[in-house]
């Protein structure tokens, strides 16, 4: 297809296989989970929702039954700031690579959707991944990553952002004519880089002016180190609907104290989301830092916490795990494990204009099973996980630790070193 004439897939549209998979989906018990807040629950699962919320051992199943005991049921994660289409590139870089990472359609799909397929492994059943578009491949890698998107549905949400590099100027004529194009194709949110066109103000309102024919969210790549320009971004997005988010705004973090702070106002008075990245930085960011979360949080800046580059040049060891940037916010930034956890989750999937998930009846059914007893020790480990997305589990990760007892003192009281495992091991398959 040449980049000048997009073709519009039903991507925008209500998918009625999937509204047929969620309806044929039997309904599903997940029994004795542990939850924040405590209780044992059983959880019934049925068209994609959850149907009711009982005591432990109360409620029947009319389809499959999960035994979660020894794992604590929280709502899914959502990722707000991926990078589908250079994902899974770090190692084309390196001495001993054959060469730069291929830039073919087919090869930009098969990694956008190992990486969503990482992400989602972790708990992520809704991502929103940036794209770049026009220079050199065009619309390619947008077209790519909806190709992902339709071979995901049913396991997983792929939000694709459209990312030009320029939009003023003689050089932006093509780029502002393509993501006008990059829209009718199917990108969820019109999305780019102001601090890398020689006119990010008047970058930033091209970007606000086709968000506005089309009824788009935007969500702009900035450092945010420039106290004067984010006063004028603030003051041109403020109030537009469905929504503004800024990331990874690490710039803000080596501002002086009172300088962050009024930006922080001037963003909460936008109504502007800052999407963090705890977890390291990404392409077209300077900073290694996370920016000043607490500081916006008191401000009453919407904050939430993406990862960022996944094995890309940017971060060549980056994970795309909600849980991991939900533990560095807990353990770096100062949060209750409570708060961290609802960046990654509640407030992610209020970026990304998803409904809310709890777990009480009524609920989409969008939730991860973390082996634990409670949120802290959850996010200090969180090996085993069981994810379910519209209702049915999607993705499982097991782990198993053992010690070898060959040495072990039978005098020393231990009864043996200890396993990895549920609490009573005659409950069910280990995990």
């Amino acid at each position: 297809m040449p980049d000048s004439q997009p073709r519009r897939p039903d991507d925008n549209a209500p998918d009625s296989a999937d509204a047929a998979t969620t309806a044929d989906t039997p309904a599903l018990v997940l029994g004795g989970a542990r939850l924040a807040d405590g209780r044992a629950v059983d959880v019934r699962l049925s068209g994609g929702r959850i149907e009711a919320v009982g005591t432990a051992g109360s409620l029947t199943a009319r389809g499959p039954r999960i035994d979660l005991r020894g794992y604590l049921l929280l709502p899914a994660p959502a990722e707000p700031h991926a990078h589908g289409d250079t994902a899974l590139t770090a190692d084309s870089l390196g001495p001993d690579s054959p060469g730069p990472a291929s830039h073919r359609s087919e090869d930009i799909q098969r990694r956008a959707t190992e990486a969503a397929l990482l992400q989602l492994g972790h708990g992520a059943t809704a991502l929103r991944t940036h794209v770049r578009v026009g220079d050199v491949q065009g619309l390619a890698p947008l077209e790519a990553v909806l190709q992902t998107r339709r071979a995901l549905r049913g396991l997983a949400d792929v939000l694709p952002v459209a990312v030009p590099r320029l939009l003023t100027g003689i050089a932006g004529a093509d780029s502002l004519a393509m993501l006008r194009d990059a829209v009718k194709m199917g990108a969820a949110v019109v999305g780019g880089c102001p601090d890398l066109d020689p006119d990010p103000t008047g970058y930033t309102e091209a970007v606000l002016e086709i968000a506005a024919e089309h009824g788009c969210p935007v969500d702009l790549h900035t450092d945010a180190d420039d106290p004067a320009r984010l006063t004028r971004l603030a003051a041109m997005a403020s109030g537009l609907r469905p929504g503004v988010a800024l990331g990874p705004c690490a710039g803000l973090a080596h501002l002086p104290l009172d300088a962050a702070a009024r930006a922080a106002d001037r963003l909460a008075a936008a109504g502007i989301t800052v999407v963090c990245l705890p977890q390291g930085g990404c392409a077209g960011s300077e900073r290694r830092t996370t920016a000043p979360v607490r500081l916006l949080r008191s401000a009453g800046v919407h904050v939430t916490a993406g990862s960022g580059a996944l094995r890309d040049t940017a971060n060549p060891v980056g994970r795309g795990d909600p849980l991991e940037a939900a533990y560095l916010l807990a353990s770096q930034a100062g949060l209750r494990a409570e708060q961290a956890y609802a960046l990654v989750s509640t407030s992610a999937r209020a970026t990304l204009g998803l409904p809310d998930v709890r777990v009480e009846a009524g609920f989409p059914a969008e939730l991860l099973a973390v082996r634990g007893e409670r949120l802290s020790a959850a996010l200090s480990l969180a090996y085993s996980r069981i994810v379910i997305h519209r209702g049915r589990i999607v993705a499982r990760t097991s782990a198993v630790r053992e010690y070898c007892d060959s040495d072990a003192d039978p005098t020393a009281g231990l009864g043996g070193l200890p396993r990895q495992g549920r609490p009573d091991p005659g409950a069910g398959p280990r995990n």
